[in-house]
């Protein structure tokens, strides 16, 4: 008559079983966290450079358009634009100089009384040669979304270049064309020399395109609409 295991070996054989069971279960939980989580993040990534496919240009080739759009960035305490708001500025300042756009729309964060990017990025526009009269501010512009939707819907800009970095570009032109605005973009490399940095916002570009999806499906108002403000229509008047 064959003998029976021995108790210990019994146990073993049971423990094995539990931990192969419990790492099968542990690899199907991270096969679906990675599945359902992963899968928004690159579809609204592919969904957002799909549709500004086509409307990326360089420096030298975007069409004219009679605004820049120049989104806002950091600004130090004392006012001075940080390298990558410079970088976008003096990237509009050449497009001026060049005559591809006739006014520059510079939009940005003033939600606090104690830090003003507009009137910053007006600042150094005009140390570096551009007149006032071609430049507007919008101090509404708390994130992407925002600065494109009142550019519309404030400001009556009709067709933009975009300016601002390149990893930003895509979303930003998709979100302005999406708004009901003929969108151009123009990106900015030179300030990918603060390697860290820059890695840094261009993996913030993943989780930023899924909540452009929310954006636009919902369809929302800008943090502060306001009134039709008539700066960019005088602007382009302005001899």
């Amino acid at each position: 008559m064959p003998s029976k295991p021995a108790p210990a070996a019994g146990a073993a054989a049971r423990r094995r079983w539990w931990q192969w069971r419990t790492v099968r279960v542990l690899a199907m939980l991270v096969a679906v966290v990675l599945y359902y989580g992963l899968l928004p993040i690159v579809g609204s990534v592919v969904w957002v450079r799909s549709s500004a496919d086509g409307h990326l240009y360089t420096e030298q080739t975007v069409p004219v358009a009679p605004v820049a759009l120049v989104f806002g960035a950091q600004v130090y305490a004392d006012g001075t634009p940080s390298p990558f708001l410079a970088a976008r500025l003096e990237l509009a300042r050449r497009l001026f100089e060049a005559g591809k756009v006739k006014v520059l729309l510079v939009s940005g964060d003033n939600m606090h009384h104690d830090y003003d990017e507009p009137t910053a990025m007006r600042a150094w526009l005009l140390e570096h040669g551009v007149p006032d009269r071609k430049i507007v501010r919008d101090y509404a512009g708390f994130d992407t979304y925002d600065t494109c939707a009142r550019a519309k819907r404030v400001f009556g800009v009709t067709q933009v270049t975009v300016v601002t970095q390149s990893f930003h570009l895509p979303r930003a032109v998709m979100l302005c064309r999406r708004l009901g605005l003929d969108a151009a973009g123009v990106g900015d490399d030179s300030v990918s020399r603060f390697t860290s940095v820059w890695r840094a916002n261009a993996r913030r570009e993943y989780p930023a395109c899924v909540k452009v999806v929310y954006d636009v499906a919902s369809g929302r108002d800008p943090v502060y609409l306001g009134q039709h403000e008539t700066g960019v229509e005088d602007a382009l008047r302005a001899n």
